[in-house]
């Protein structure tokens, strides 16, 4: 018999008086924590494969289950934790990388906690954003550098590409594959009745898919996945992916066990083989390469789409963003390391990159003194939980936001980190049919709408509590931020006052 050196993380409990035996959660678990027992009749649960996804928990008609975790104690070790300890032996056991969904579970600061926003009061009156128009509508795109008119008020330049959104919250890259189609189709659904933008991410375009390209942002990433001329004029613009928050400097890895018949269409691989993302594009070793990539997609969407370049939040992103801006980018997105994936290595998506605050003041900041920030638009993205982030994100010096864990959350998405095992029990991060039909677009859809539309009240109460009615007025405004428990190197980076001044 092998010794198991790795003890569960959760244990089941069953109110045996509650339970009536009915199999429910036998049927939902694809983790198979829960069984009939020989007799055929009895329900009883294997703790060992519990996640935590809380499918039984929600789904139990009588309420007789319930998830706790499982305390096993170590002897004290604040170098060798149980968690590095059982990590070391399940690598001992496979000999294989350490892989995980989702962000960082780290316990690293989050800045926004520590940030404050300004209310008005006698000097400067709050606005009231039931009685007065408040907007938030915002424009993604390159800004012509002045604006010449006719006597009749008429522009008379040629605005470059842009794209308008009637909120500054867009929906994140998620690519069919890493996440199913349902789930993608309700992110979609979503953006239309919102009016904003779903990226569909690396994984090609699926024809379901189509009635949506008017609202669909599309990815080119190394891989070059389902990319030709057709899937990049059905966009609202293009996204050249260099990174990604959670694995930043690496490439992206779809295991062959979700590539189905449809993914493989979709990225036009051959089926059941692994997709794999290089972690270089192998034309862009220069920002003179990048440049040339932004003028090919150009060329071959007419001039007609911007092109956003999607990086990782890095020690030296105010640079690179500079960079982009200089090769022609329209707008650059940075995800920070908090940022959600649908797999990444422990040790990278736990250790590298940095926090999207401060990459995101940086560049803003960057981009100010070299007299360029108009040529692109800012786009932040790394775990945005409610409205206030996005009001900070937006005062810090950015154009929208992009979200993907929240939208995810609100569909039924627990958060148990394990997307990369294609067994998610909400039919989310999963393309096994019997799990994927559980997600209905037609129901999920309106929480999403449900949750952003009520984002949305709540950036017109914040902006109309500092007295401002237009978002264009909120944006890099960072004298509406005040820092709390921050270092003075922090607060200089994020370009804010400590609270009380």
């Amino acid at each position: 018999m092998s010794v198991n050196y790795i003890p569960r993380r959760f244990t089941v409990i069953r109110d045996k008086e509650r339970c009536i035996n009915c199999g429910c959660c036998v049927r939902q678990c694809s983790n198979e924590c829960h069984l009939f027992a020989d007799d055929g009749k009895t329900v009883i649960s294997d703790s060992n494969s519990c996640v935590a996804c809380h499918r039984c928990v929600d789904l139990c008609p009588t309420g007789a289950l319930r998830i706790e975790k499982y305390v096993c104690d170590y002897r004290e070790n604040a170098n060798w934790t149980p968690q590095y300890q059982q990590q070391i032996c399940r690598q001992a056991e496979t000999g294989g990388v350490l892989l995980a969904g989702m962000g960082t579970p780290k316990d690293y600061p989050v800045y926004w906690d520590k940030i404050l926003l300004n209310a008005s009061q006698v000097t400067n009156p709050s606005i009231d954003p039931l009685r007065e128009p408040m907007e938030i509508r915002t424009i993604l795109g390159r800004k012509p550098e002045k604006l010449t008119v006719e006597k009749k008020g008429k522009s008379t330049v040629d605005m470059p590409p842009q794209v308008v959104l009637e909120t500054p919250v867009m929906f994140s890259a998620m690519s069919f594959g890493s996440i199913s189609l349902n789930a993608q189709k309700s992110l979609a659904m979503a953006a239309k009745e919102l009016g904003t933008l779903f990226n569909i991410g690396e994984g090609g375009l699926h024809p379901d898919l189509k009635p949506f390209t008017d609202r669909a942002i599309v990815q080119v990433a190394s891989g070059r996945f389902g990319v030709y001329s057709d899937y990049l004029n059905n966009s609202k613009f293009v996204e050249i992916k260099i990174g990604q928050g959670a694995k930043p400097g690496i490439g992206g890895h779809l295991p062959g066990e979700k590539v189905s018949v449809e993914v493989s269409n979709a990225r036009m691989i051959p089926e059941g083989s692994d997709a794999i993302s290089p972690a270089p594009h192998h034309d862009i070793y220069s920002i003179e390469d990048l440049r040339q990539l932004i003028w090919a997609i150009k060329q071959a969407t007419g001039n007609k789409k911007p092109v956003s370049v999607k990086i990782a939040a890095v020690h030296n992103a105010a640079a690179i963003v500079s960079g982009c801006a200089r090769a022609g980018a329209d707008i650059v997105a940075i995800d920070g390391f908090r940022g959600g994936t649908g797999a990444a290595p422990v040790r990278i998506r736990d250790n590298v990159g940095i926090p999207i605050e401060l990459a995101l003041s940086s560049a803003d900041q960057r981009l100010r003194d070299e007299g360029i920030r108009s040529r692109i638009s800012l786009v932040a993205a790394g775990s945005f939980r409610c409205s206030a982030d996005i009001v900070k994100a937006i005062a810090l010096g950015a154009d929208a936001c992009y979200c993907a864990s929240a939208p995810l959350i609100a569909m039924g998405c627990h958060m148990c980190g394990t997307c990369n095992t294609g067994k998610c029990n909400w039919g989310i991060a999963t393309q096994r049919p019997e799990l994927t039909k559980r997600l209905n677009p037609d129901i999920m859809y309106k929480r999403v709408v449900n949750l952003i539309t009520a984002w949305n009240h709540e950036i017109k109460e914040i902006m109309g509590g500092m007295g401002i009615n237009s978002i264009d007025s909120l944006r890099g405004n960072r004298l509406m931020l005040r820092g709390i428990g921050l270092s003075e190197k922090e607060l200089e980076i994020l370009g804010i006052r400590h609270a009380g001044e």
